[in-house]
């Protein structure tokens, strides 16, 4: 079977040694799953969603299924991990792994329209109601990773980036926010960390699924952020009132989700810095 590797996958991995590896192997991977888990596969997902990771609807017998590779990828570590602790509620299912290659066979999420296509307020109401489900303390053992591993990778990627910072004042202050956020505390629970209205898809098992959680142990208040900064024009017009709603709704501080917000604005590494964040954090300062 040939296998085709989409635009975004291959520009995703760059020039980084251990991604074009696995780039290199990916045609070979894909053709040994199919084997094992005797799938017919289609044609890989197209598009920015899916960019770092290599993804095709396939069929197992008269089972509709997804198959999904990740490239080596800090956030998306654990998201095989992640998915066994979830068990489908809310997330997608596991239908069955290869952890070393990385690779997911999942449920299809049929009709599978993204949430992105209803209204935003539409949206509050289905994230909120995902991430309180989601958030549950793994057990005692857990190999999932704290969330100040993720906050002081991007620390460190953003202090290198010193000589381009627009103002180093609020970028000091978000580094700072960063590292006392991310402090572990007794109520930490396992986080999707990057749940928004384009990992959302209709189902038939329930109205909607969460697919491509990043799971860390941490703040929940982080967890509101992504859906957030994905309602760029409501932040811009109402911060404050933005984010009150939709804290209530996931029954989360206010303010701790306001200084996350600021922090990811203003101190995420970035491969530019835009004037919109930079104005969007200052209304939410």
């Amino acid at each position: 079977m040939t296998v085709t590797i989409p635009e975004q996958v291959a520009v995703a991995c760059g020039s980084d040694p251990e991604r074009l590896e696995w780039l290199r192997r990916l045609p070979t991977t894909v053709n040994d799953l199919s084997q094992r888990w005797r799938l017919h596969v289609g044609a890989p997902i197209q598009g920015s969603d899916a960019s770092c990771s290599w993804v095709a609807p396939v069929r197992q017998g008269r089972r509709r299924a997804v198959l999904k590779l990740g490239m080596p990828h800090l956030e998306a570590r654990d998201e095989l991990q992640g998915l066994r602790f979830w068990d489908g509620d809310p997330t997608v299912h596991l239908l069955d792994a290869d952890g070393d290659a990385n690779a997911m066979l999942l449920e299809a999420c049929e009709p599978g329209h993204s949430l992105r296509s209803r209204p935003e307020r539409e949206q509050d109401v289905v994230i909120a109601g995902m991430l309180r489900r989601l958030w549950r303390r793994p057990g005692f053992g857990h190999s999932f990773r704290p969330l100040a591993v993720q906050t002081a990778f991007w620390s460190a990627e953003t202090a290198n980036d010193r000589h381009r910072w627009p103002d180093a004042g609020q970028v000091e202050e978000g580094l700072t926010l960063f590292e006392r956020l991310s402090q572990a505390s007794p109520t930490d629970v396992l986080l999707a960390t990057d749940l928004h209205a384009g990992n959302v898809l209709s189902a038939t098992r329930r109205p909607w699924l969460v697919i491509d959680p990043k799971p860390f142990v941490g703040d929940r208040a982080y967890d509101a952020t992504q859906h957030l900064l994905n309602c760029r024009d409501r932040l811009r017009a109402e911060p404050r009132d933005t984010v009150r709603r939709f804290s209530d709704r996931v029954e989360v501080d206010a303010e701790r989700i306001r200084l996350w917000l600021f922090a990811r604005l203003v101190a995420e590494p970035r491969h530019a810095w835009d004037d919109d964040s930079l104005a969007v954090a200052q209304s939410l300062a």
